[in-house]
């Protein structure tokens, strides 16, 4: 007995959270393979659906016409998916906290209308267009937060109305003339349109996101193992930092091939990353997922509630504005179709198609960036292959149709499964 117990003594100790067999996290492919497929089978499906839905999509419109997957056609599609995707942004910050907002198209109309106003008409400068711009979509979001959560007025509801308020507002601000076209040569123009990074600067962003990345996640398992938890097998870390160095390379290279990557998709993106962070790694972030997993629960564990709604609010109808001041720029003018409906409901599909739940409390903030790029895969395909745009909208509708099916589907198999 004395000898057994030398030994097991002269064992390294046993991470926490494998003491447990029901927590048990093996090291090695096998291991890993098996709980991915278990978290499959519990409904726990993350990006897959879209990801392989995007490459369904790139590989069937590429058989019908190889221009689609060209350089230039690329390009084109960060540059025309951004904006609504900054928009989409915001969507999925309400999304998880399970409410709606229908008027983000028509908040971004208006402000991209506001800012078009001051600068053309009144001669002001483009900072304090977009300063204002921004703000008016700051006390929208203000005004929204206080119909909810002093007056118990549903999202629903107000944003309807703020759809229907908003496009009238466009409408009144534009005048008789109905459109306004901002200058070639201003700083919003060449930002959203014509701004593209130099090349070797992609490089060195490339470089940067690879070693911010591994160096994340080599902080994270140093962590672990301070805390006496286990680490994933390190061989994962690796093979995700060469795949994520070499897709990022190749793309690069390839989009250098004709403009390279816009300014106004970095910018996207930026927020995106940003957003996430927030998210995942701050206490307001964990307060948001709280709030729209079971707003009773929250408010009885302490979290104040209606700060989170009002912050959320905020910006949902910023990243609004932002958007629609960015779609102002690409499109070199102003106009009574600026933010329409089309906008309103892309911005809410890819969202969703993203992987955001209607439910509330699942998401992430790169669910607005896969949604936004499958949907504007979409439209240049059927664009491309000459469709008739009234199918543009069957097909998105089929698209969001199953991607609220799919999100129903997982949720019933991870409250059977017990993961919730």
């Amino acid at each position: 007995m004395a000898e057994v117990k030398e030994a097991q003594e002269a064992l390294p100790p046993v991470p926490a959270d494998l003491q447990d067999e029901r927590l048990i996290n093996q090291v090695g492919l096998v291991p890993a393979l098996h709980q991915f497929w278990n978290r499959l089978r519990g409904g726990d499906l993350g990006s897959l659906p879209v990801v392989l839905g995007l490459l369904i999509i790139c590989t069937v419109f590429y058989l019908i016409e190889p221009r689609f997957l060209s350089s230039f056609t690329l390009v084109s599609m960060t540059v025309f998916a951004a904006p609504v995707g900054i928009i989409a942004l915001g969507i999925v910050l309400v999304l998880l906290l399970g409410e709606i907002d229908l008027s983000v198209g028509s908040v971004s109309g208006f402000t991209a209308a506001c800012m078009a106003v001051l600068v053309v008409n009144e001669g002001t400068s483009m900072f304090v267009g977009l300063a204002a711009g921004i703000l008016i979509g700051v006390a929208i979001g203000v005004l929204y937060a206080v119909l909810h959560t002093q007056l118990g007025v549903p999202s629903f509801v107000f944003s309807l109305a703020g759809l229907l308020a908003f496009q009238g507002g466009l409408l009144y601000v534009l005048g008789k003339d109905g459109t306004i076209n901002l200058p070639s040569d201003s700083s919003l123009v060449q930002f959203a349109k014509f701004g593209f990074i130099s090349e070797g600067l992609a490089y060195f962003l490339v470089f940067a996101i690879t070693a911010v990345y591994v160096g994340s996640q080599v902080w994270g398992r140093y962590r672990r193992e301070k805390a006496g938890l286990s680490n994933s097998w390190w061989v994962w870390l690796v093979l995700k930092a060469v795949a994520l160095f070499a897709g990022l390379a190749w793309l690069t290279w390839y989009l250098y091939i004709d403009r390279g990557w816009s300014k106004v998709w970095l910018l996207f993106a930026a927020l995106v990353v940003v957003m996430d962070l927030l998210l995942r790694k701050t206490k307001w972030g964990r307060h948001l997922f709280a709030v729209g997993g079971n707003e009773e629960a929250a408010r009885r564990a302490g979290i104040k509630v209606d700060r989170t709604y009002l912050s959320v609010f905020v910006l949902c109808s910023a990243l609004a504005a932002l958007g629609g001041l960015m779609s102002a720029g690409v499109l070199t003018t102003v106009s009574q179709s600026s933010g329409t409906t089309d906008t309103n409901l892309t911005a809410i599909a890819a969202a969703v198609i993203g992987g955001t739940s209607l439910f509330g409390g699942r998401g992430s903030a790169y669910s607005a960036m896969l949604g936004i790029v499958v949907l504007q895969a979409i439209q240049t395909g059927l664009n491309m292959t000459n469709v008739d745009s009234s199918v543009r909208f069957m097909v998105t509708g089929g698209v969001l149709l199953l991607a609220v099916a799919i999100d129903s589907i997982s949720r019933r198999a991870r409250s059977s499964s017990g993961r919730g």
